[in-house]
């Protein structure tokens, strides 16, 4: 079984390997990290997705990888020869590639025996080419190995290729996210929706809960939030998924990714899983664990892959109101805007209450402006009722 270099963002089309965390024979479990990367984002730990024993390592320190490049040869527990098993999308299948034995070099092999490779080629360069109706098998790569690039079908269709950026550093951070957002606003229809939602019940609820517990295991606001997300989540379930190949492709479970800014400059937005069926205490200690490991550049690979909605707050920063953009292939993104006191209107008089703006940004491929209504109405009514989160 090989195990490749997974895409860890919608654009990623390449890594720097940085150091293996096991050897040859060692078993692995799924889910155990096993080697570390360096991308856009920062030093990632990449798990493998099927138990086995380590039978060979083909990355070394230092070396630049393309998406689908082998990092390993395991024999799985099932068989010594069975199918790759597939990590969660993260915008484009992986390429399946063997070493070649002579040069070292990763060639593209074919799905069978007998059928022709697949001609190796970065997600982003697929898709555009894609778009642009060129034919990849004619085109010479000049990425890692010789792996058509962007830059290469650009190329060909008459376009002026992309300046070059440097493989890391801000720089770098804000090329990968433009390049994101640039694909979600050219291929995703956005629909936005917004609602103010009271939350003195959720802000006392919580207020009289801290006061009531040790301060390590005080809750933020940010938690209760993203609890009535996933719960919402629920009753709406087409805003939680990835469209991919042209279908909407439902999440396996509700893996709410926190967008996070970095100390360094940038943006990442890493997935806790099955927030829906977490605890508040559990949630609440998920999100300080990722909030810290994110900023200190220590995540997990499936916390990047995993996310199936992500939610947006800048409130904290005074902001009233968050459109945020879709990051693909996810169908949809909350924003939180900050808490404020307003004019409220409840039982005829007006009064002063704790309110925020949160809004929908979704894929009108997947859903449309009812549907997300709904979700914002049911979001409401579990803030009104926050003992049952």
């Amino acid at each position: 079984m090989d195990f490749t270099l997974p895409s860890l963002g919608a654009d990623m089309e390449s890594a720097t390997f940085v150091q293996w965390l096991v050897e040859p024979g060692q078993r692995v479990a799924r889910g155990q990290p096993v080697c570390v990367v360096e991308t856009q984002k920062g030093a990632i730990e990449v798990e493998i997705w099927q138990s086995g024993t380590v039978r060979e390592l083909f990355a070394t320190p230092g070396a630049s990888l393309p998406v689908g490049a082998v990092l390993a040869r395991l024999e799985a527990d099932a068989e010594v020869e069975s199918p790759p098993a597939t990590p969660p999308v993260a915008g484009a299948p992986l390429v399946s590639i063997a070493p070649n034995v002579v040069t070292g070099v990763p060639f593209a092999r074919g799905d069978s025996a007998g059928e022709p490779a697949r001609p190796r080629a970065s997600p982003s360069a697929r898709r555009r080419a894609a778009e642009l109706g060129l034919d990849l098998a004619g085109l010479a790569g000049t990425g890692p190995g010789g792996v058509v690039s962007l830059a290469d079908v650009e190329r060909a269709a008459g376009a002026p290729a992309p300046a070059a950026l440097p493989v890391s550093g801000p720089q770098a951070m804000r090329a990968a996210i433009a390049a994101a957002m640039t694909r979600s606003k050219r291929e995703i229809p956005h629909y936005y929706l917004g609602h103010h939602i009271r939350v003195d019940r959720a802000l006392d609820w919580m207020e009289h809960h801290n006061r009531s517990c040790p301060l390590e295991e005080r809750l933020l606001f940010a938690a209760v939030c993203l609890r009535a997300v996933a719960l919402a989540l629920r009753e709406v379930p087409e805003l939680n998924g990835h469209h991919v190949d042209g279908a909407f492709r439902p999440g396996e479970g509700i893996h709410v990714g926190v967008a996070v800014a970095l100390r360094g400059g940038g943006l990442i937005a890493p997935g806790i899983r099955d927030v829906d069926r977490l605890s508040m205490g559990a949630l609440m200690s998920r999100l300080k664990d990722l909030l810290g490991r994110a900023r200190d550049g220590q995540l997990r690979s499936s916390e990047l892959t995993s996310p199936t909605i992500t939610v947006t707050s800048l409130g904290e920063l005074g902001v009233d109101t968050v459109y945020g953009v879709i990051h693909p292939p996810q169908v949809a993104i909350v924003g939180l805007g900050r808490v404020a006191p307003q004019p409220w209107v409840a039982a005829g008089q007006v009064i002063a209450a704790r309110v925020m703006h949160t809004t929908l940004s979704a894929d009108h491929r997947v859903s449309d402006g009812l549907r997300g209504a709904r979700f914002l109405a049911h979001l409401d009514a579990l803030l009104q009722d926050p003992e049952a989160l």
